[in-house]
């Protein structure tokens, strides 16, 4: 069984389209997307429909949560300066679009057929917004995987790839699609976007168990047109991402 992990799309069509042909090449047998799926991207739309054509699972991210109730957006952890771009893609989605994000899940359970359980989730199986990455305290992954049976977890949220091993869980981080970051966001020190999309694919197939963190490259010209475009708010934060 081969499985895609997309996530942290965040409206950007241009990177989902490469990481999408990538993925007709991998004989893949299901996709799961790990949530953050339109917001902040100049392509809202063509983004959600993309998606609906994979018939795939869809976890929900905070940046979904955010779209769905906007006024609430300081408690998904959206920081102020980005709540124009949240409202202006809110605005570009159908009733019938916004009915599909509300329909995505919290987390989800899948079994292998060698008996390997997974669990998906968007930050943490407790919550959209906690961040898991390859610095984070051994105490603070035993709270967040308290009481899961799963031996492999895999999310999104951080926007840096990564493959840890905690005990005898496997814990993966796709990275992100839309918005690859350099480094760790932390308060001063905005992350810069790196020119490729990232995803991960699960293999298992007898007692052979794989992960596959993969890197797509996308084309930052077409990128940035439509940005130039769109009228997004933020569209002065996409423009410096790529310098010249």
């Amino acid at each position: 069984m081969r499985i895609a992990f997309i996530s942290d799309i965040h409206g950007n069509f241009t990177a989902l389209q490469a990481v999408l042909a990538d993925i007709k090449t991998q004989r893949i047998d299901q996709t799961i997307c790990l949530g953050d799926t339109v917001s902040l991207g100049p392509q809202p739309t063509e983004t959600l429909e993309a998606l609906k054509d994979l018939h795939g699972i869809y976890i929900k991210g905070n940046h979904d949560e955010a779209i769905l109730e906007p006024a609430k957006a300081a408690k998904h952890e959206i920081t102020e300066h980005l709540v124009p771009d949240l409202y202006w893609c809110r605005e570009r989605l159908s009733s019938e679009n916004l009915e599909f994000i509300k329909a995505f899940e919290n987390t989800h359970e899948l079994m292998f057929s060698n008996g390997i359980k997974l669990l998906a989730y968007h930050g943490s199986p407790l919550s959209t917004t906690d961040i898991i990455q390859s610095t984070t305290p051994a105490e603070t992954l035993d709270k967040y995987f308290a009481g899961q049976d799963a031996s492999v977890f895999i999310g999104g949220h951080s926007h840096i790839q990564m493959h840890r091993r905690q005990g005898k869980k496997l814990i993966i981080n796709s990275g992100s699609v839309g918005n690859a970051f350099e480094f760790s966001f932390s308060p001063g020190n905005p992350p810069r976007l790196l020119p490729w999309a990232e995803y991960a694919i699960m293999d298992q197939s007898g007692d052979s168990f794989n992960v596959d963190l993969r890197r797509v490259y996308f084309d930052i010209d077409q990128l940035l047109n439509v940005v130039k475009k769109s009228g997004l708010p933020g569209t002065e934060w996409w423009l410096r991402q790529y310098p010249k």
